[in-house]
């Protein structure tokens, strides 16, 4: 007896039809609907049930050609059984034909491929499931040269730390567990500390422009002697050099002659034989004539006394302005020299001028009056303080930097002009930083880069934001946490380690 199942119909294919549809239809992991923890997406439903359908209208075309008697691969029954089973009428003209039955095993097979498992293992242990035969997506690639995730492996790719930002960070993994006590790696807490707010700059130390003088000759004449040399202390008052002037012994000769004349008219008056007019104008010739010598440092004794002494000729000394250093000379004996040429230069180098350079950007938190820290690479160990006295008013068109001065006490004479030195303007003051070592620091792809240890053989490279810097501590203001162990001895054997993929090693599968 036949018997009416319609669903049938959705497997009445012929075996030929199957191959094809399995040799058609993609390989596709956890498809199966009853996978211990997997079940279908709502369009997945859908698309099977659109499926089965367009399978079994197929089917029943095929059956309605009657060209051959193929057999059903559930019950045995021929089409023709079939059609009369189910009440499908036969359409006359209609042929069967390969194209009509791989046609339906391929759009069947297109629809089930987009068939695709959710995963509903979330608040899930996953311990004992068989995930045999296909990845898991929640699994890390690991390296399996350092077991560590491939992504964080720093080893294999140091280039990805150009693209970290401060707080993010590589794995690096050290051959043993005794390699970082054999590089001489040490760890320690950063400090907490206060911190001062500055800016840096550049600089170049110049002579203090207010004790700086150019001695020069008043009058014209011939140096008959040169005294100081250059780099002589010389205190103020100091005889620098000699000079013998024609002009100058002629208004010591008038001097000398209007002193007599105005002594030979005291005497008369005082006797009642001339006027008391006669007496004022000798008074007011002779310091006429004094004037001159005044003005070039001579006084009415020595004056006096060159009168005394007329055959011995009359010098003028070149003097120092002030107590200080003779720096420059031009001195040489026997020169003829012009008024006002310059013979010496001195100089008061207890303290000293630095001319900074301060970028554009930072003018605005720069004060007259503020702190100036200044160190030299030729005194590492030496630090110099002074004030900042004067900014300009005006940004030089080509390096955007604007012209900074601040005065230096030097009373060890340390400093000399021209020298460049590292500026640090002092704006503020962070008092609860976080403090390293300079030496902890390490430079990879241009990124400041710590070392925190993970384990005796683990160890993280993070990337920093860094502060200020003083005595030899940097502070860190980004990417480091209170607390956090460091490497403060031996980054460098960190780095090199880190670095090793560029001098050939790496993964064993790269």
């Amino acid at each position: 007896m036949q018997q009416n199942t319609p669903a049938v119909w959705a497997t009445h294919t012929h075996p030929q039809d199957q191959r094809r549809a399995a040799s058609h239809a993609p390989k596709r992991r956890g498809d199966a609907p009853h996978s211990k923890g997997l079940r279908p997406k709502c369009g997945d439903i859908l698309r099977r049930a659109v499926a089965s359908t367009v399978l079994r209208c197929f089917a029943r075309s095929a059956l309605e050609c009657g060209a051959s008697p193929h057999r059903c691969l559930t019950t045995g029954q021929t089409a023709d059984a079939t059609r009369h089973a189910t009440g499908f009428p036969r359409r006359g003209g209609a042929k069967d034909t390969p194209l009509c039955r791989g046609l339906a095993a391929l759009i069947a097979a297109a629809w089930l491929s987009g068939c695709s498992p959710v995963d509903d293992h979330s608040g899930h242990d996953h311990a004992g499931h068989d995930h045999s035969g296909h990845d898991d997506d929640h699994a890390a690639e690991m390296c399996g040269e350092h077991g560590v995730p491939e992504a964080e492996c720093g080893i294999c790719q140091p280039e990805a730390v150009a693209q970290m930002k401060p707080g993010q960070s590589m794995k690096l993994r050290l051959p043993s567990p005794e390699s970082a006590a054999s590089a001489g790696i040490t760890t320690a807490e950063p400090k907490i500390g206060p911190m001062a707010d500055a800016i840096d700059c550049y600089a170049e130390i110049a002579f203090n422009q207010n004790r700086l003088a150019r001695v020069s000759s008043p009058v014209g004449g011939i140096v008959r002697e040169v005294i100081a040399d250059l780099g002589a202390p010389v205190t103020e008052g100091q005889a620098l050099a000699r000079v013998w002037s024609a002009s100058l012994a002629e208004a010591v000769a008038k001097a000398v002659l209007t002193h007599q004349t105005l002594e030979r008219e005291q005497r008369l008056h005082a006797e009642r034989i001339t006027p008391r007019a006669e007496l004022e104008k000798a008074e007011a010739e002779h310091r006429a004539a004094c004037q001159p010598l005044r003005t070039l440092g001579f006084s009415e004794e020595e004056v006096a006394a060159l009168g005394a002494r007329p055959e011995e000729p009359v010098l003028l000394d070149i003097r120092a302005p002030f107590s200080g250093e003779v720096v420059e000379r031009q001195a040489a004996l026997g020169e003829l020299v012009g008024s006002g040429q310059p013979l010496f230069t001195v100089a008061d180098r207890s303290t000293i001028w630095a001319m900074l350079s301060i970028p554009e950007a930072s003018l605005p938190r720069v004060r007259v009056g503020q702190a100036v820290e200044l160190r030299l690479d030729t005194l590492p160990d030496k630090a110099f303080a002074g004030r900042l006295t004067w900014i300009a008013a005006e940004v030089d068109e080509r390096t955007r930097m604007a012209r900074a001065r601040a005065e230096i006490p030097d009373p060890g004479r340390l400093l000399r002009a021209r020298m460049y030195a590292r500026a640090r303007i002092l704006v503020g003051t962070t008092e609860s930083a976080v403090l390293l070592p300079e030496t902890s620091l390490q430079r990879i792809a241009g990124r400041p880069i710590i070392f925190v240890p993970l384990d005796q053989d683990l160890f993280e490279a993070r990337v920093v934001a860094l502060g200020p810097r003083s005595g030899g501590m940097v502070q860190i203001v980004d990417g480091l946490k209170p607390g956090e162990p460091v490497v403060v001895s031996g980054s460098f054997a960190a780095k090199s380690q880190f670095l090793l993929s560029r001098l050939g090693a790496g993964c064993a599968h790269e």
